[in-house]
C-alpha cells in the first residue's frame, strides 16, 4: 500500500488488505452520475452486500472534501447519492486540483483505478468501462479508461465497452496499450446492455481460478497495466439488439445536434437511452453491475487462495 498523504483507507478494508484478504473496490460516478436517488444509494449499497456475500470486502472510491477515499460509510454513500451530479466528474487530469481545492469527485473507470492502485486493491467491479467514442477519427474523444487499463495494475471486471462507443476501435486501442481483454464464459465481447457486439476477446475463460492465474502471472512478471474481465450480462436481464440500437442511435444525433461534447457525452447519452427504452435499460444496467460485482469478489477470492 502506498501510505500517500492524500488517501484515506477504511479502516475494514485497511485490516482486509494487511490480512491478505480479498478486496474489489467500486467507482462513484455509478452514483452520482449513473443513476437518479434514491435508486443509487439502494444500488451502491447493494452491489457492496454482494461482494460481501461472495467472500471479499467491498471499498468504494471516492474523493470527499479533497480526500482520495478507499471504502466510503454508508453516511458518505448516502451523501454522494444526494448530492448527484453537482459533484464534479474525476477523471485522471481533475485528481490533483480536486484535493488541492478540497473538493468532492465522483470516481470514474479511471480514477477508480489509481486510488485502488494507491490502496493496494488489486480488482475493481464495474458496469462498462469508456473507449473510443464513434467519429474519434476526428474529434479524437477517446475515454481515458484506456490509456488507464494500458499502465494501471488493477483488474477491471465489467459488462464490456457501453454500446454507445465505437466497439471496434475501442478493442485495436486496447491491443496497442497491451491490454489483455478476456471474455468470462464467452468468446464475443458483450456490448453492456447486450450479450453480443460481433466483436470477438482475446481469450475466454470459464472459471474465477483461471482469470485469477492470469492476472496472478501477468503481476509476478511485472508486465505493467490492468487486464479486462468481459462479463456478459445475464441473460434474462438483456435487452433486444434492435430496441437499443435504435435508442443509442437516437440519443447519438440528439448529442451531436446539442454539441454536447467531453465527459458530458456519456451520462447524457446513457440518460437518453434510459428515457428512450422506458426504462428498461437503467433496470439492465443495475443487474450488470450486480453480476460484475459477483464476478469480481470470487475472483479475489480465486486470487487470495492461490496466495495462500
Amino acid at each position: 500500500m502506498n501510505m500517500n498523504q492524500y488517501l484515506d483507507v477504511n479502516p475494514e478494508v485497511a485490516a482486509a488488505l494487511a490480512a491478505g484478504k480479498p478486496v474489489v473496490a467500486l467507482e462513484s460516478t455509478i452514483i452520482s452520475h449513473g443513476m437518479p436517488y434514491p435508486q443509487n444509494v439502494e444500488t451502491a449499497l447493494n452491489v457492496e452486500k454482494i461482494i460481501r456475500d461472495n467472500g471479499a470486502v467491498p471499498a468504494t472510491i471516492a474523493i470527499i472534501g479533497g480526500r482520495l477515499k478507499a471504502g466510503l460509510t454508508a453516511e458518505e454513500i448516502e451523501y454522494f447519492g444526494k448530492k448527484g451530479r453537482a459533484i464534479h466528474k474525476a477523471s485522471r487530469r481533475d485528481l490533483a486540483v480536486l484535493c488541492a481545492q478540497g473538493e468532492d469527485g465522483a470516481t470514474t473507470v479511471t480514477t477508480t483505478m489509481i486510488i485502488a492502485h494507491m490502496a493496494g486493491i488489486r480488482f475493481f467491479a464495474t458496469g462498462g468501462i469508456g473507449g473510443v467514442h464513434r467519429g474519434a477519427e476526428t474529434t479524437m474523444d477517446i475515454s481515458a479508461d484506456l490509456e488507464e487499463l494500458g499502465r494501471t495494475p488493477v483488474m477491471v471486471v465489467c459488462a464490456g465497452a457501453k454500446s454507445i462507443l465505437d466497439l471496434g476501435l475501442t478493442l485495436e486501442y486496447l491491443e496497442t496499450k497491451g491490454v489483455p481483454v478476456l471474455g468470462y464464459q464467452t468468446s464475443e465481447l458483450p456490448a453492456f446492455y447486450t450479450r453480443k457486439s460481433g466483436f470477438g476477446v482475446d481469450y475466454r475463460m470459464d472459471s474465477p481460478a483461471e482469470l485469477a492465474a492470469a492476472f496472478k502471472a501477468q503481476n509476478d512478471m511485472e508486465l505493467g497495466g490492468g487486464m479486462l474481465v468481459t462479463n456478459p450480462i445475464p441473460e434474462e436481464y438483456a435487452m433486444p439488439k434492435d430496441v437499443i440500437d435504435a435508442a443509442i442511435d437516437k440519443a447519438i444525433a440528439e448529442c451531436n445536434a446539442q454539441g454536447i461534447k467531453g465527459k458530458e457525452t456519456t451520462p447524457f447519452l446513457l440518460a437518453r437511452v434510459a428515457e428512450l427504452t422506458g426504462g428498461d435499460s437503467l433496470a439492465s444496467n443495475i443487474q450488470l453491475v450486480y453480476n460484475n460485482a459477483v464476478l469480481g469478489a470470487k475472483t479475489a477470492c480465486a486470487l487470495a487462495a492461490l496466495k495462500g
